[in-house]
């Protein structure tokens, strides 16, 4: 399906003590589907883990899924440790329930897209391959 020449390679992380992983099981699938490189992280993972993890695996993008409603903590947490990483260029997207107006202010933070329950799959696709292009034509 992928028409990129360097596979795309994302790691898929739940962050916090939310115990819920079918969604990011689905993603991860879907990503892999769709010819994605991608790492799952498992449950229960702190921003530092998965900061560590990016960073080890080398990955392009970060998706993380939060259903705990820690998502204004977590994300800015995520993208905080990235950037002091020296790694802003990795796209820090996911879902989960999230308000609205949590997900505008969000973005505004430097988060990428995010995304809710019922989401089709080939729009998360589609999101992460239009990014990664942009990436590699600028």
């Amino acid at each position: 399906m992928q028409s990129i020449d360097q596979q795309i390679r994302v790691l898929v992380a739940k962050p916090g003590l939310d115990g819920h992983d079918r969604g990011a099981k689905v993603i991860a699938s879907a990503l892999r589907d769709a010819g994605f490189e991608v790492i799952y992280t498992g449950l229960h993972q702190s921003p530092e883990m998965i900061v560590n993890a990016a960073i080890q695996e080398d990955v392009h993008v970060v998706a993380m899924s939060i259903l705990s409603g820690a998502h204004m903590t977590l994300f800015p947490k995520v993208r905080e440790l990235l950037d002091g990483a020296g790694a802003n260029h990795i796209l820090l997207t996911g879902g989960g329930i999230i308000p609205v107006e949590d997900i505008e202010d969000l973005e505004s933070r430097g988060i990428g897209r995010l995304f809710g329950p019922g989401t089709p799959t080939t729009e998360v696709i589609d999101y992460i391959q239009d990014w990664f292009e942009d990436q590699e034509t600028s």
